[in-house]
């Protein structure tokens, strides 16, 4: 069963600190726009280009978007870069 959403944000990519760390993109209020602390599966677009992901809970009303490295090649941009995320659909 997936969920049609339209949530979009624009925010710059962050680095780990630790060797082979994550790259993440941060996504603010989260928790009250998508009504949950927990894990969200989702499915949209970064800069225009398609992708699926778990967004994780910080711990703050917040959710982190992990990039993979692929789709960091893809879009162009690497930490300190803003991208523009669009959620279209929640999955699961």
């Amino acid at each position: 069963m997936s969920t049609v959403l339209d949530l979009s944000f624009t925010a710059p990519l962050r680095q780990g600190d630790t060797p082979g760390g994550w790259t993440i993109v941060v996504m603010p209020d989260s928790g009250r726009l998508l009504g949950t602390r927990r894990p969200v599966k989702v499915a949209g677009e970064i800069d225009g280009h398609s992708f699926a992901a778990t967004l994780l809970p910080m711990g703050d009303g917040t959710h982190m978007v992990p990039i993979k490295k692929t789709l960091r090649a893809t879009v162009g941009k690497s930490a300190g870069e803003d991208v523009t995320v669009r959620l279209l659909e929640r999955l699961g």
